[in-house]
């Protein structure tokens, strides 16, 4: 038997609930090994083959989702017809989520992580593999990032695609320069203060009172709200698309470094994002 692996395969940029954290977004690297006997070209499996079934079956299931722990007390399902629509009570408070059923993936475990989710993985990638694979093994892991990072989730009602989904979110690293030289401490101050911060555009509140704050907006694949404490919520006046969240901070910064150059790397998970300068 020989072993074939692909590192990378995909990126899961997801939500997920947590009792400690809340909401957290999360961006988890997909790693695969397939083992099985040398067919008649000699290969386990033609890497071409490779991502072309299982990076579809892990986008399908799990990118851009909102991840539920099925078996958390915490997490109550409330019957609404067609839509998937819970309420769930952290440690930061409670947070009610409803959109239409492709936006959540319940899976059954007491907590997220990465162990969970590859277990959850694991039949859906040997329902596309041919017999002659007899082993899969799936791993999912955090990019390595030096220096400052936070971890967003957001919604995006005017994408065709899965980025509509109200909570679906990014682990991502931040790079600021002052006149073209890094500053760190920018940096880590941006990644300190969205520490598990849900960014929502102001024109999608419909409630705002008593510590919470109420997203709504309906978009192609049907109605989202998101409800959740106002500590673990920042407000932009664009959409939350990685180029205005990159604006955004440019333009936040750049009143306190007068007639000096900011300009913001934003990351939106792993290897991608926007680039934004403002001078005040």
């Amino acid at each position: 038997m020989t072993t074939l692996f692909v590192e990378q395969l995909t990126v899961i940029d997801c939500a997920y609930l947590d009792v400690a954290r809340g909401l957290v977004g999360e961006s988890w690297i997909v790693d695969v090994e397939l083992e099985g006997a040398l067919d008649e070209q000699s290969m386990v499996l033609d890497f071409g083959e490779v991502k072309r079934r299982l990076k579809r079956a892990v986008d399908t299931h799990a990118d851009h989702r909102l991840l539920v722990p099925g078996r958390a007390p915490e997490a109550q399902w409330i019957e609404d017809g067609d839509a998937a629509h819970l309420l769930f009570r952290s440690d930061i408070g409670a947070i009610e989520h409803r959109s239409p059923g492709a936006a959540v993936l319940r899976i059954d475990t007491d907590e997220i992580t990465p162990e969970a989710v590859a277990t959850d993985l694991l039949p859906r990638l040997r329902a596309v593999l041919p017999p002659s694979v007899g082993g899969v093994r799936v791993g999912l892991r955090s990019e390595r990032i030096d220096g400052a990072y936070y971890h967003y989730v957001h919604g995006l009602k005017k994408h065709d695609g899965a980025c509509q989904r109200i909570a679906h979110g990014h682990r991502s690293r931040i790079e600021i320069r002052v006149d073209g030289r890094r500053d760190t401490a920018l940096e880590h101050g941006v990644a300190s203060r969205w520490l598990d911060i849900y960014l929502g555009t102001r024109a999608d509140i419909v409630a705002h009172g008593s510590g919470r704050v109420r997203f709504a907006y309906t978009a192609r694949e049907g109605h989202y709200q998101l409800a959740m404490p106002e500590t673990h919520v920042d407000l932009l006046d664009d959409d939350s698309t990685v180029e205005c969240i990159a604006g955004h901070l440019a333009r936040g910064l750049a009143p306190q470094h007068p007639g000096r150059e900011i300009q913001v790397r934003a990351y939106e998970g792993v290897m991608k994002g926007a680039v934004a300068t403002a001078r005040a």
